[in-house]
């Protein structure tokens, strides 16, 4: 296993880490198989979408947001970042790419993103 940091800027952001993830695996020297990447905190997590067009990241966040707001009377956790909690629990703290030839295997619109939620801060991905 290794891992990489990423800086997050603003509280909620996608941050693209396709290359990084692909470095990692290079680095691992994984040739054939798969890699599981992981995040290993409660407040951000991970997806695969559209990497061509950042509009379409920009309305994900939109839409989490709306779906899941910062506040909300009903929240009880002392730390005021429950929504954040949730958000990264409806996206997920893993994901498995496959691997072929040393290079992980997207599809041609397809980017590998750290869902950050409770920003700005580092964050650590793991891939084995």
């Amino acid at each position: 296993m290794k891992f990489f940091d990423v800086q997050s800027r603003t509280r909620d952001q996608f941050v693209n880490i396709t290359a990084q993830v692909q470095q990692t695996v290079h680095a691992l020297g994984i040739s054939e198989g798969t890699v599981t990447v992981f995040v290993p905190h409660t407040t951000c997590g991970l997806t695969i979408n559209e990497n061509a067009d950042p509009d379409v990241a920009a309305d994900m966040l939109k839409q989490l947001e709306a779906m899941v707001p910062l506040q909300q009377p009903f929240y009880k956790h002392a730390e005021g970042n429950s929504a954040a909690h949730i958000k990264a629990s409806l996206m997920g703290c893993s994901l498995q790419v496959i691997v072929t030839n040393g290079h992980i295997d997207l599809g041609v619109w397809q980017g590998i993103y750290l869902c950050e939620f409770d920003g700005p801060r580092a964050r650590r991905v793991w891939v084995q």
